[in-house]
């Protein structure tokens, strides 16, 4: 695997095809086409956001909520649709890899990748939210955002490449896994504050690598 990994930039329009091809394949007879990508996030945050001002309290430490919230949501959507969807990249895309000699590697980062779009697509709605409640960025910030993209990218990858490699050995884990991504989610601090969450809690959650990504 890291000998087809290292050859993987010989393969970077393969992947640029195969991402665009993506793209286009997932809206492809939907009536708003990528108008989705900034929907879908605005519609769950809605959700979330009616929950905890209506039904029960918004956690302490977060207001405003809706920012709160949905600097975290992107991020994790990017991260769990990623694994969701390459777990069973290699299993899909079985005929394509026997037909073509080209490193299997390329499904899930192409599926990981095809994601981050989507997550750079949803960008301008949490710069709405950022001048919407008046909470500009500072340089620092804004300098450090493309290394956390880049570090956030490279995790989701690493994942991706295993979950891809044992689900075509363990067909079982794909039912699993969206177990562990609901489990995961609320071990990390998205939809509470990780300064008001229980000492002993935040204890296990500095095991959490995500949780560092979303803080």
């Amino acid at each position: 695997m890291l000998h087809n990994l290292v050859q993987l930039p010989r393969y970077r329009g393969l992947i640029q095809s195969l991402v665009a091809r993506e793209l286009k394949a997932r809206y492809r007879g939907s009536v708003l086409g990528f108008f989705w990508s900034f929907i879908n996030p605005l519609l769950l945050l809605l959700v979330y956001t009616f929950i905890f001002a209506f039904v029960m309290p918004a956690p302490k430490g977060t207001d405003p909520y809706p920012l709160f919230m949905f600097c975290g949501l992107l991020p994790w959507t990017w991260f769990a649709s990623s694994l969701m969807e390459s777990s069973g990249a290699l299993i899909s895309g079985g005929n394509l890899i026997k037909k073509v000699l080209f490193p299997a590697e390329v499904l899930p980062i192409v599926t990981v990748t095809a994601n981050m779009v989507h997550f750079a697509l949803a960008l301008p709605i949490l710069v709405f939210f950022l001048v919407w409640y008046r909470a500009p960025l500072t340089l620092p910030e804004l300098a450090c955002f493309p290394l956390v993209v880049a570090v956030q990218f490279l995790f989701t990858l690493g994942c991706a490449l295993l979950l891809s490699a044992l689900t075509v050995h363990f067909r079982d884990i794909r039912d699993i896994l969206s177990n562990v991504l609901t489990l995961w989610f609320f071990a990390t601090p998205i939809v509470y504050s990780y300064q008001f969450a229980p000492e002993m809690t935040r204890r296990f959650m500095n095991f959490n690598p995500f949780a560092h990504l979303a803080i």
